[in-house]
């Protein structure tokens, strides 16, 4: 189900549709080719011969202009291609590389990518507006935790979910073994050691639970520090295994579902640990 409102999908289509409109104006001016006939080396469109070269640069800006308008409309649906020794590109961004020699789109690569983008977000209204009628709670995966965001964001918008996690849980723990400067241990070892209860040691920080003693609420909140940091301590360890690991060693796809609840988990453990305080045990002088 889309995690994006109504009218903002139907802005996109509309900004699609004016990408088009400019992008058929302009290609009138243009001699329209194709790989094929390019042979790999050469660009995909040229100007006609005897056209006005102002008019052909008014109608390449309108393009320029409306593919910056449209500029959301490839990651918000997904409709990235492929190209080979490249990689994932967007037609509608990179429309101007065909002009480019060894232009690695064509005239064809636009169109059909434009169609594409627009059926796609025509079914991704019908599901915002049966998502409004419904009145049901919706879930954006752009909310999780910045840092969870980060790592997933680019695979999730290709449908890579199980990428996604992987990408989220590994970015999440470079996060914390950078803050930290704990670059020396395992994944897991790093969380069992960071947020085990007692005294830090040298060289290896931990994360406590923040509160100031004068305050009730955080008396009571002292209280429980020791199971809180058991239980954050089995959190972080129990996503290593069964979530992080688990999508390394396999080439299961996830569903949009199962990869929505494990960004959650990891999105919930983030925001605990931001709440967290840094402990240091401080290193004697050795020549007192």
């Amino acid at each position: 189900m889309s995690q994006y409102g109504v009218d903002y999908l139907r802005r996109l289509r509309a900004a699609v549709e004016k990408f088009e409109e400019a992008f058929n104006a302009w290609m009138s001016t243009q001699v329209e080719s194709d790989h094929m006939s390019a042979r790999g080396l050469f660009p995909t469109v040229w100007t006609k011969e005897g056209q006005d070269q102002n008019e052909v640069q008014r109608l390449e800006l309108g393009v320029a202009e409306a593919a910056g308008l449209a500029a959301s409309a490839v990651s918000v649906s997904g409709a990235y291609i492929a190209i080979a020794g490249i990689g994932v590109i967007d037609p509608i961004s990179n429309w101007s590389f065909m002009a480019a020699p060894k232009a690695p789109i064509a005239p064809r690569d636009i169109r059909t990518t434009t169609a594409n983008v627009k059926g796609r977000l025509d079914a991704m209204i019908v599901d915002a507006e049966s998502r409004t009628d419904s009145e049901l709670p919706t879930f954006a995966p752009a909310q999780f935790h910045p840092v969870v965001w980060a790592g997933a964001s680019a695979h999730w918008t290709m449908h890579q979910y199980r990428v996604a996690v992987r990408e989220a849980a590994e970015g999440l723990t470079v996060h914390w073994k950078e803050r930290l400067g704990r670059n020396d241990v395992d994944d897991t070892v790093f969380w069992q050691q960071t947020l085990s209860p007692g005294a830090p040691e040298p060289g290896k920080p931990k994360l406590n639970w923040p509160g100031a003693s004068d305050d009730k609420t955080v008396r009571s909140m002292r209280g429980g520090l020791e199971p809180l940091g058991k239980a954050l301590n089995a959190l972080a360890t129990g996503l290593n295994l069964t979530v992080r690991n688990v999508t390394t060693h396999t080439r299961t796809e996830l569903s949009e579902q199962e990869a929505m609840e494990r960004l959650g988990a990891y999105s919930y453990f983030a925001r605990l640990l931001d709440r967290c305080e840094t402990a240091s045990a401080e290193v004697e002088d050795s020549d007192q």
